[in-house]
């Protein structure tokens, strides 16, 4: 859609002439407003407040609880999840402890992707046993490396640990003690620490600058903008280790399937949360140090697009509920819990009769860690719960420590991965890419696969559907005649979200009853020409009696006002796409939103001073072209036809997260054609668009043999969709 100035207006006149030509056989048988808008305001960020209202009953939690879990599937590449291919589990240099056995563990999550750790098993079991899925935080070598003298010292004295010998590290006294409780436990890596560095830690913690050489449609890396639009993240990618971790450890002979409890601490409690949110196969949950109405999680792996909008980490957590649940507070972003989050929390376990399964214990007077006394919390809570007869509160005994040589899972024999291989990062987001398009196209294939599949994600990429439009009114800001068209600018004020849209209606002497939605470039006076008279094709839908309305689109008007055509990005210098539309919608989102509240105002009935239109019709050329396309993805019955000049267009081809037209999540849902697909068989024109195209941009056969339709006649394909050439 980049052409030369002449070309542009050549083209678009053309595609009006035959966009209006069309209309109208399907019809017939200077004021600017200065918005007040939220959206104009400060954009949201992980610093922000995620306060949590629990609904008033069950029924409508539930409702909500599904719709918070497909954002977080959606988000983290998990709807469809990637296909679970062999673990191809490597287990060895087995160490006897006494009371409990120490195994290094390997397997592949994905192909060729390792997941590294430690299994420790009781000694003595009968009979099936709890396990305990231990999720590490940010701390550097977690798994391998004890703590510094000085730090241990201090933390003695503090009350924080107790012991000089295994006080040197939290992460194998939480294992040691389980063990010794009865429990298997696994310990895994996080991406970038200890034994897991097929990515470095600088990448998947500490990334900063967007990478050229990752951007490319044949070879991308994760933060690229074709990874964000697929939704390929490092958050995604350790979810869905913490996955295939819990599908190993349920291999085992000797765990029992109904006590599965997980925690961690800090990126830890953010693993947990999440796993417990997604996987009904966690019987317990106990995120430490992170659930918080504050900072959500400082990390780049801790954040991914589309992830927190309209919610945040208290309501995760109560996704768990009625499952029994600890948590905790500190001398960090937790140390409000107790007034702020944990009362909604017990308030909505409350809807169950089950307050007593959700527990808090504080401790605002230590710093950020899974200490022991947190610790000790932890054990006895999983004493409970678990009913393993232990006698509470569970203390620890002291152990020896084992050394990193005995515990890391790679050695002469297990020799490790390439790491930080960039090759390797290409090839892994490929494969994940084309595993992800095979099993949407298959969604392709019946209607109502794309009612419970397909049209679910793109609701929850756009964030907004007819239902939940909003209520809207008008507000009248000038009015004229021009050659019998009455020419009304105003406001069209959605007092739901607190939005407003500057819309111009153009009304003709005898209205047929039909309203077409005209989106351009031009905004407001996308309808008229620079003298202010309707376009040529604008006048052939007037004279055929339909109203033309135009707006001012969110892309529009919300862009940085230093660069017309770069979103605004949260002030954080890192250049992370998840750090901004992990909290807030990209303008892309909200022109969209836009198109549903102008929608709204015309099916309630009351059309500027006028009766509820016949028919609404929807244009969209230039860069709203695309949005019309996904607008009626997401319409259902509200447009009855669109007419979108997409000129080859596809979401995939914008290379800059702060594009106006970048929108996370489009190409992880076959791009323009699966929006197409979305909207089910209403008649829709394409412009500069061929069959072919659409088949190489999808470039699966699937999609193609449904595209193929409309190569039919008419009668055979039940005027599913026009497709037209640029040349036609």
């Amino acid at each position: 859609m980049q052409k030369s100035t002449d070309e542009t207006q050549d083209g678009t006149g053309r595609r009006r002439r035959l966009v209006c030509g069309l209309l109208v056989t399907m019809l017939l048988p200077g004021w600017a407003a200065t918005a007040a808008d939220v959206r104009s305001g400060p954009l949201k960020d992980l610093n922000g407040f995620f306060p949590f209202t629990p609904p008033a009953d069950r029924t409508a939690w539930e409702a909500r609880r599904e719709l918070v879990r497909r954002r977080l599937q959606v988000a983290l590449d998990l709807w469809p999840a990637p296909s679970r291919t062999p673990l191809n589990v490597v287990e060895h240099g087995t160490i006897d402890r006494g009371d409990h056995r120490v195994s290094k563990v390997f397997f592949e999550s994905l192909p060729g992707l390792f997941v590294t750790g430690n299994l420790y098993r009781p000694k003595g079991i009968t009979g099936r046993v709890p396990v305990v899925l231990f999720a590490h935080g940010h701390w550097k070598d977690a798994r391998l490396a004890p703590q510094t003298p000085a730090k241990l010292r201090r933390q003695i004295a503090n009350g924080e640990e107790r012991f000089e010998e295994g006080g040197q590290s939290p992460f194998q006294s939480m294992c040691v003690q389980l063990a010794r409780m009865g429990c298997v436990v696994w310990q895994w890596d996080m991406l970038g620490d200890s034994d897991s560095q097929q990515f470095s830690r600088e990448l998947i913690h500490g990334f900063q600058r967007q990478r050229p050489e990752m951007n490319a449609a044949t070879g991308w890396g994760l933060f690229s903008p074709l990874a964000e639009m697929r939704l390929q993240s490092p958050m995604g990618l350790q979810t869905w280790n913490s996955i295939r971790s819990l599908d190993f450890v349920l291999s085992l002979p000797e765990v029992d399937p109904e006590r599965v409890a997980v925690t961690g601490a800090s990126g830890g409690g953010t693993q947990t949360m999440i796993l417990a949110a997604i996987d009904d196969r966690i019987r317990l949950s106990y995120p430490v140090v992170m659930v918080s109405t504050a900072m959500q999680g400082g990390c780049t792996c801790e954040n991914a697009s589309l992830l927190r909008i309209g919610t945040g980490n208290v309501e995760f957590a109560a996704t768990f509920a009625p499952k029994p649940q600890g948590m905790n507070t500190a001398n960090d972003w937790t140390v409000e819990l107790a007034t702020k989050g944990f009362p909604e929390l017990q308030q909505l376990y409350g809807l169950y009769d089950a307050a007593d399964r959700v527990f808090l214990n504080r401790g605002e007077h230590f710093p950020h860690n899974y200490n022991a006394v947190t610790r000790s919390a932890f054990f006895s809570f999983l004493n409970t719960q678990f009913g393993l007869g232990l006698e509470n509160p569970v203390i620890e005994r002291d152990y020896q420590l084992l050394p990193a040589n005995q515990l890391s899972v790679w050695d002469a024999d297990h020799p490790p991965p390439p790491a930080a291989d960039p090759a390797f990062e290409q090839q892994l987001l490929r494969w994940l890419a084309e595993d992800s398009d095979t099993q949407v196209a298959a969604w392709l294939q019946t209607p109502q696969q794309i009612q419970k599949k397909l049209r679910p994600a793109l609701e929850t990429i756009l964030g907004r559907t007819p239902a939940a439009a909003g209520e809207v009114r008008w507000e009248l800001g000038d009015k004229t005649r021009r050659d019998g068209v009455v020419v009304m600018d105003g406001l069209l004020k959605n007092t739901s979200h607190d939005e407003e849209l500057p819309v111009r209606w153009l009304y003709p002497a005898d209205w047929s009853g039909d309203v077409v939605i005209w989106l351009d470039d031009g905004g407001l006076a996308a309808a008229v020409g620079a003298n202010g008279d309707p376009l040529p094709a604008v006048g052939q839908l007037l004279a055929a009696g339909a109203t033309v309305v135009s707006a001012e689109l969110a892309t529009q008007r919300f862009l940085k006002s230093s660069d017309p055509q770069r979103q605004r990005t949260v002030d954080n210098p890192r250049e992370f796409a998840g750090y901004t539309y992990g909290y807030n919608h990209p303008v892309a989102c909200q022109a969209v939103h836009d198109i549903l509240t102008l929608l709204k105002y015309l099916r309630s009935g009351d059309t500027a001073g006028h009766a509820r239109p016949k028919q609404v019709h929807l244009v969209g050329l230039g860069q709203t072209a695309p949005l019309a396309v996904a607008a009626r993805a997401v319409a259902g019955g509200e447009i009855d036809r669109v007419a979108a000049e997409t000129a080859g267009f596809r979401f995939a081809a914008v290379d800059d997260y702060r594009h106006p037209l970048f929108l996370p999540g489009a190409v992880r849902y076959l791009d323009l054609p699966g929006f197409v697909a979305a909207g089910g068989r209403g008649p829709l024109l394409l412009l500069g668009e061929s069959k072919a195209d659409l088949e190489r941009s999808a470039a699966l056969p699937s999609v193609a043999d449904w595209l193929a339709l409309a190569a039919k006649p008419a009668a055979d394909r039940g005027d599913v969709v026009t497709w037209l050439r640029a040349e036609d």
